[in-house]
């Protein structure tokens, strides 16, 4: 990520260093397609370390997926356990369907 911020901020000092190039130059130098390829560059290596950033969450996210597996499965026990109860005092009450 560090060397995509880094290349990033050289496209940019290029970028702004053909600008000023060719607003100094006497005869008219047409750099603007060079300017849009070096922006494009920019908007790809931005978009690569936009990835790299969601690859490290995503790599960050199984802790909160095992918290988030074992309340599941807590909420599934207690659900048994009521149920149980339940049918125990004499099945469900009124009104509410018995599965």
């Amino acid at each position: 990520r560090e060397s995509q911020v880094e290349l990033r901020e050289h496209i940019d000092s290029l970028a702004t260093e053909l600008c000023r190039i060719n607003e100094d130059q006497k005869v008219a130098l047409d750099l603007d397609p060079y300017v849009k390829k070096l922006l494009n560059a920019r908007r790809r290596v931005v978009l690569v370390n936009n990835i790299l950033q969601n690859a490290v969450l995503i790599t960050a996210a199984p802790p909160q997926q095992e918290r988030l597996r074992r309340l599941n499965h807590s909420v599934a026990k207690e659900t048994v356990r009521r149920k149980a109860m339940l049918e125990a005092a004499g099945g469900y009450p009124q009104g509410l369907p018995g599965k």
